[in-house]
């Protein structure tokens, strides 16, 4: 499907290239399908990049490195050690400093004859429709569910094309978003994903780990699509969703129509502005249903309990491959997607300590235990093996 932006200057308008600029673009202007009047749209063009992460990354570099004249980068984070095996734009130097300063940085020395424009924020209901009116292109680095959809959403209500990118372990997914295209436009992000999936049915990637190089692929293809908008060219992921399976090497490919029921974009949209995106997805707490009461335990007293010889068990419900890297001793390993099936595997007359990474799944895996009629006193470890190994053990790696 060949594409236009709507607000694309004419030729005489666009800017001119430097000298120093032909040289450095070379290998675009001599490609018929760029050329000189490509090169100078790119540079007349602005992307705002959502998030500077594992695709953000990659699809920022590039488009940095291919002449696009305005990159405006939003991150609100900050680099952390973890973050290094995908996100190649921040380096170890960079640990603990805002990801948005290191990836300015970057972007800056990857080609310092761009603009690059810094919103140190989260992306929020109330910011982004201010935010993505300055911009022609939004990309799609986000992590998380309720970003995804408020990206969408301030797209479709401001008229931008959203080039769209997922992950998690090995599969990565693609696509253009764009409900005003050119011929008749395309589906929005909600015409394929009506609703979110249920609160912590999907992990994210710190829970269920992403192969370092998948968003390195998935973000070029990003940046791709991005350059390919700008040149007006054929063929773009608009009305397709692309996915890809590293482990396999393959890549298969969907065509996606335009929902005309979708709430967002469809012929009788009842979505006109934006919402609350973390009520939306079911994350936040609902007053008129009160959480039920959890006991916990800090990694501190837990020791003293243990030292103290008391009649307890610890059953960690984190995965086999993180068991593997850090764990604590004398625990018994059984997956939070176990734990019901395996219940007669704990010893109800004894007080049971739960435990994973950080104190989510076993909050879970606790309340799943009462659900099924577990008769036993369940204590959640606050922090999970994370503050065992910041309050008792630093020997106990943390990942």
């Amino acid at each position: 499907m060949s594409v236009t932006l709507s607000n694309t200057k004419s030729v005489a308008a666009l800017p001119s290239l430097s000298n120093e600029e032909i040289a450095r673009y070379s290998r675009h202007l001599i490609m018929p399908e760029v050329g000189l009047e490509g090169q100078r749209k790119l540079k007349a063009a602005s992307v705002l990049m959502i998030g500077t992460g594992g695709l953000g990354a990659p699809a920022g570099m590039y488009l940095a490195a291919a002449g696009v004249g305005r990159i405006g980068l939003v991150d609100f984070d900050a680099v952390e050690s973890s973050n290094l095996q995908r996100q190649i734009i921040h380096g170890t130097k960079d640990i603990g400093r805002p990801k948005i300063e290191s990836a300015r940085d970057r972007l800056r020395d990857i080609n310092p004859h761009i603009e690059i424009e810094t919103h140190e924020t989260r992306l929020t209901s109330q910011n982004a429709l201010a935010l993505f009116a300055n911009y022609d292109i939004i990309v799609d680095g986000t992590d998380n569910f309720p970003t995804r959809y408020l990206v969408n959403d301030a797209c479709v209500l401001v008229r931008k094309p959203n080039v769209y990118g997922s992950i998690f372990r090995f599969e990565g997914q693609a696509s253009v978003f764009w409900a005003d295209a050119p011929n008749g436009g395309g589906p929005c992000y909600r015409c394929l994903y009506a609703e979110p999936p249920p609160p912590g049915l999907v992990p994210n990637c710190a829970e269920g780990g992403v192969l370092g190089v998948l968003p390195g692929i998935v973000g070029t293809i990003q940046a791709t699509e991005t350059i390919k908008l700008i040149l007006g060219a054929p063929d773009t992921l608009v009305n397709r969703l692309l996915l890809f399976d590293a482990w396999h090497m393959k890549f298969r490919e969907f065509k996606l129509r335009k929902d005309p029921n979708c709430k967002m974009c469809g012929e009788n949209a009842t979505i006109k502005e934006l919402i609350d995106y973390e009520e939306f997805c079911g994350l936040r707490a609902q007053p008129k249903e009160p959480p039920a009461t959890l006991e916990e335990i800090s990694a501190t007293e837990l020791k003293q309990k243990l030292d103290r010889g008391e009649e307890l068990q610890v059953i960690d419900v984190r995965e086999p491959a993180e068991y593997e890297i850090a764990r604590i001793g004398g625990t018994k390993l059984i997956p939070l997607g176990q734990v019901v099936a395996r219940m007669n595997e704990i010893d109800p007359s004894r007080e049971t300590v739960v435990h994973c990474k950080g104190g989510v799944r076993s909050a879970k895996a606790i309340a799943s235990l009462k659900q099924a009629g577990f008769p036993g006193r369940l204590i959640n470890l606050k922090g999970g093996i994370t503050a065992w190994s910041d309050e008792v053990d630093p020997a106990v790696a943390k990942y």
